[in-house]
């Protein structure tokens, strides 16, 4: 379901882009633009986002409390954490995507990072 919904954004975005190139060549950040289409165009069709959880799916090496863990980060610290982390993005293309500085998606990592910790509980806490 969940990719069904970032398919649905991915699409808005694309037809927005397309209807509207002329615009997008113009201006700084056009993928970061697009990224705000496709979550604002979407949003309104779809319930939160809901991860699946580890076991019901087969997925049996995910740490049980991580869903939890990234639910409960902030939104920018979710994007920074799962972009550079789940599909290995470099900080300045995450940053360029948001319309940041490098230091700020650092900072959302950093923070983001700490925040699953004190979830989770580091590996030396077990």
């Amino acid at each position: 379901m969940a990719v069904q919904r970032g398919e649905e954004a991915l699409a808005e975005a694309l037809a927005f882009g397309w209807e509207h190139f002329a615009e997008l060549q113009k201006m700084e950040n056009p993928v970061g633009y697009l990224y705000r289409v496709g979550q604002s165009r979407s949003r309104w069709r779809r319930a939160p986002v809901m991860l699946p959880r580890p076991g019901r799916d087969g997925i049996p090496e995910v740490e049980p409390r991580l869903v939890d863990a990234v639910a409960s980060l902030s939104a920018r610290q979710r994007v920074c954490v799962v972009l550079v982390f789940a599909f290995a993005w470099t900080h300045q293309e995450v940053a360029d995507l948001l319309g940041v500085s490098r230091t700020s998606v650092q900072n959302h990592l950093e923070r983001g990072l700490k925040r699953l910790r004190d979830v989770i509980g580091s590996p030396s806490d077990e």
